[in-house]
C-alpha cells in the first residue's frame, strides 16, 4: 500500500482529495435523481407491461422537458465557481439567484405547454394505442412538478459553485425516500395506479425545491446578496446558457430518437428499453459525479487565474473516469440476474434485456471519459464548442438509428448505435481538451 502511494505524485494526491471531497457527495445526489424514475419503473412495472410501456414514453418526454434546461445547473455552477475563485462570494450568490429566477420563469412556461398537450406528445413519440392512455396520464400530472424540478437544478448549481455538494446529497436522498414511499402508498394503498406514481413524484419534487430555496435564501442574507429578480442578470444567465441549451437539446434529441425507434419495435422492446435507459442514466449520473466536481474545481481554478492547476485537475479526472467506467461496467454485468426481476416479471422483456446490458457495460469506459471532459469544458464556460460538438454527434447518430427498424434490427442494434454516439462524443471532446483553448482565466469568462 505504501509503495503504491509512493508512485502517486503529491500534486495528484492533493487533486484526489479535492475531487473526492466534491465527487462523493455529488455521486449520491446524482444517483438519487435517476432513482426517481427507476422507482417509478419498478413500481409501475408490476402493474403490467402496458403501464410500463406508457411510463417509458412519458418519462422520456418529462426528462426531456426538464433536462433541456440543465444549463440552469451547469452554467450556474461554472459562473458561481469563478466568482468564488476570484474571492467575491456576494457576487457569486447574486449570480446564482438570477439563475433561480430564470428557472421559475422557464418552469412555468414549460408546464403550461405540456399540460394540455400530454396525449398528443405521447402519441407523437410512438406509444402504442394500449400504452398511450397510461403515458398521457403520467405526463399530464407530472407536468405540475416541472417548475420545482427547474428550481432544484438552478439551486443545485448555486451550491455546487460554492463548493458544497453535501447539501444536494441530503436533499436528494430525502426526496428519493419521500418519492418511493409516496408512490407505494398512492399506487397500491390508494389504488391510483400510474396516476399515483406521478403524484408521488410531483409532491417529492416540490418538497425538494422548498428545501433548496430555504438554504439559498439563508446564504444570500448572510452575505448581503439581493433576493429580488434582476432583469439584466436573468437575461445574462439566459444568454450564457444558450449554447448549453443547444448542446442539451441535441443530446435529448439523441435519446428521444432512441426511444421513438424502440417504441416502433413493439411494446416488449420499449418496455425493455425503458429499463435499460433507466440503468444507463443511473450509470451516467454516477460517472458524472467526477464531472460535477470538475465543473466546480475547474471554475474555481480559472477564476483564481490558475490555468496550470486546471489542466492538472483535468488530467487526473480523466484517469478517474476510465477506472470508474471499467468498474461500473463489470458491476452491471455481474449483477444482471439480481436486478432484472425487480423491474419486470415478463419473460419476453427479461430475455430482451440480458444481451443489451452487455453492450451498455462495454461502453462504460468510453462514457467515463466523455462525462469527465464534458464537465471540464462546462466548468471552463466553453459552451459554444460543446454546442457545435453535440450537433455533429446528432448528425452522425440520427440516420444510423432511424435505419434500424427498416433494416430489421432490434434493441441490440439500437444500443450499438448508442455506443457509436458516445464514441463520436469522445473524439470531439478529446480534441478540444488537448488544444488548451478552454483555459480562459478570470472572474468572468470573456
Amino acid at each position: 500500500m505504501t509503495q503504491a502511494r509512493a508512485h502517486v505524485p503529491p500534486g495528484a494526491r492533493r487533486h484526489d482529495r479535492e475531487i473526492l471531497a466534491l465527487a462523493v457527495p455529488a455521486f449520491g445526489a446524482l444517483v438519487a435523481e435517476p432513482l426517481f424514475v427507476m422507482a417509478d419503473s419498478a413500481i409501475v412495472g408490476h402493474l403490467g407491461t402496458r403501464q410500463l410501456a406508457g411510463l417509458g414514453v412519458a418519462a422520456a418526454l418529462l426528462t426531456t422537458a426538464v433536462s433541456v434546461f440543465v444549463f440552469l445547473a451547469y452554467a450556474t455552477t461554472a459562473a458561481v465557481a469563478r466568482r468564488v475563485g476570484a474571492g467575491d462570494r456576494q457576487a457569486a450568490i447574486r449570480q446564482g439567484m438570477d439563475g433561480i429566477w430564470l428557472a421559475v420563469v422557464l418552469g412555468t412556461v414549460v408546464a403550461a405547454g405540456v399540460l394540455p398537450t400530454a396525449r398528443i406528445l405521447v402519441e407523437l413519440c410512438g406509444a402504442s394505442p394500449t400504452a398511450a392512455p397510461s403515458g398521457a396520464t403520467y405526463l399530464r400530472i407530472s407536468a405540475l412538478g416541472i417548475p420545482a424540478m427547474l428550481i432544484v437544478l438552478a439551486a443545485t448549481g448555486v451550491l455546487r459553485g460554492l463548493q458544497d455538494t453535501r447539501t444536494p446529497l441530503y436533499v436528494a436522498v430525502g426526496g428519493f425516500a419521500a418519492n418511493a414511499g409516496l408512490n407505494v402508498v398512492l399506487v397500491y394503498g390508494a389504488g391510483l395506479g400510474i396516476a399515483g406514481s406521478a403524484w408521488g413524484t410531483v409532491l417529492a419534487q416540490w418538497a425538494m425545491a422548498a428545501v433548496y430555496l430555504a438554504v439559498v435564501v439563508r446564504g444570500a442574507r448572510r452575505h448581503g446578496a439581493s433576493l429580488r429578480p434582476d432583469l439584466a442578470g436573468i437575461r445574462a444567465c439566459a444568454q450564457a446558457g444558450a449554447p448549453l441549451l443547444i448542446r442539451t437539446l441535441s443530446l435529448r434529441a439523441v435519446l428521444m430518437i432512441a426511444t421513438a425507434v424502440a417504441a416502433r419495435l413493439g411494446d416488449t422492446d420499449i418496455a425493455a428499453h425503458q429499463i435499460v435507459l433507466s440503468l444507463w442514466s443511473l450509470l451516467a449520473f454516477a460517472l458524472d459525479a467526477i464531472a460535477i466536481a470538475g465543473q466546480a474545481i475547474i471554475g474555481r481554478y480559472l477564476g483564481a487565474g490558475d490555468a496550470d492547476g486546471a489542466r492538472a485537475v483535468c488530467r487526473r479526472m480523466v484517469q478517474w473516469g476510465v477506472v470508474s467506467g471499467v468498474v461500473l461496467g463489470a458491476l452491471l454485468v455481474a449483477t444482471r440476474p439480481l436486478f432484472i426481476p425487480l423491474f419486470t416479471g415478463d419473460p419476453a422483456v427479461r430475455d430482451t434485456l440480458m444481451p443489451v446490458l452487455l453492450v451498455v457495460a462495454l461502453g462504460q469506459p468510453v462514457a467515463g471519459v466523455v462525462f469527465i471532459l464534458d464537465g471540464v469544458l462546462m466548468g471552463a464556460g466553453d459552451g459554444t464548442y460543446l454546442a457545435w460538438a453535440m450537433l455533429v454527434v446528432l448528425a452522425v447518430f440520427a440516420p444510423v438509428a432511424l435505419l434500424i427498424p427498416g433494416l430489421g434490427g432490434g434493441l441490440m442494434a439500437l444500443w450499438w448505435a448508442m455506443t457509436l454516439m458516445m464514441t463520436v462524443r469522445l473524439v470531439t471532446l478529446w480534441i478540444r481538451a488537448r488544444s488548451g483553448r478552454w483555459l480562459v482565466t478570470g472572474a468572468v469568462r470573456a
